[in-house]
């Protein structure tokens, strides 16, 4: 499959000793991990304070306050950082943007490390706080943040009684997504603290609010891309609909391909899946005469649709 390079996905508390064996064994295709703090944002879960706790001994830094929070994940993230992490993802049903003051969040954190239970307004308020401040984090570390948004998980009860979380069961929800979005990304650019970022939809009818989002943020110094279709969207109509949305709306010569996110070496071969159903979707507009007969320019085209774009996106030395 000429691999050259894949990202897992783990949580801030995780060692990173096996990337650590690897690289020390140069082992080939690199193996890079990828910052995934989801469990940050379940302030209100039975398991949150033993989180904490966890997340504190892996820091080193005793978490009682937010600012002790935050130096436990800025810890970490440097820690990723030296073992090669450049890339981030956060899995959610939409993207957190309360307004909120760094004194209320402080005390809605300090409420529930006391074991009480904060509102959902507090719980609002924290997650986009914290938001924020990774995704500052990240400008400053250079990395490339990803949002994952729109997935209603857990939802048959019974079952997750029987077996616990994430065991299945999950769908396509229907969160309104592009206020917040905007509302997070617009914060960071005013700020200069936008990095590269991806974002990704799960609702098939959130595809021209995802192709239409990024041009409002893309700069001289930063790329917003939209990114391929994701999950229950991960098949020929929901392919072919992504990239036909983006070209209508975007630049599809600028965008960065496929992801497989299914954590299976058997997923390799979905991008040459996405490879075909490119090359067809591009043959049959040439075909119809809706685009000139010129193989060498869109054949450059598909390569770096398929391969440079996403190189030059993450700006990952070789």
């Amino acid at each position: 499959m000429k691999v050259e390079m894949l990202c897992t996905t783990d949580d801030p508390v995780d060692d990173l000793k096996h990337h650590q064996q690897i690289k020390k064994n140069n082992i080939s295709p690199k193996v890079l991990p990828g910052f995934r703090p989801d469990k940050i944002f379940g302030i209100n879960t039975e398991d949150y304070l033993d989180y904490l706790n966890t997340l504190s001994y892996s820091s080193g830094v005793s978490i009682n306050s937010l600012q002790t929070l935050l130096d436990a994940l800025k810890s970490r993230i440097t820690y990723f950082h030296k073992n090669g992490c450049r890339i981030s993802d956060h899995g959610l049903e939409y993207t957190y943007a309360s307004d909120f003051t760094l004194q209320a969040v402080d005390s809605s954190l300090k409420k529930r490390i006391s074991g009480e239970t904060i509102s959902k307004e507090e719980a609002l308020a924290f997650n986009s706080c914290v938001l924020f401040e990774l995704f500052v984090m990240y400008h400053e570390n250079g990395w490339t943040q990803q949002l994952h948004l729109g997935a209603l998980r857990g939802n048959n009860q019974k079952l997750n009684e029987q077996l616990g979380a994430d065991v299945g069961c999950d769908s396509i929800g229907d969160f309104a997504q592009a206020k917040n979005l905007s509302k997070l990304l617009g914060k960071l650019n005013s700020s200069d603290k936008l990095t590269q970022t991806i974002i990704y939809n799960l609702n098939p009818a959130m595809n021209e609010v995802f192709a239409s989002m990024p041009g409002n943020f893309n700069s001289s110094k930063v790329e917003i891309q939209w990114g391929t279709a994701w999950w229950f969207l991960d098949q020929k109509d929901g392919m072919e609909t992504q990239m036909k949305a983006l070209s209508n709306m975007g630049l599809l010569s600028r965008f960065i391909g496929m992801l497989t996110d299914s954590r299976s070496f058997m997923s390799f071969p979905r991008h040459e899946y996405f490879r075909r159903l490119l090359c067809n979707m591009i043959a049959n507009d040439i075909n119809q005469g809706l685009l000139p007969n010129d193989l060498p320019f869109f054949g450059k085209m598909i390569q770096d649709i398929c391969y440079n774009n996403l190189k030059n996106f993450l700006k990952l030395k070789d």
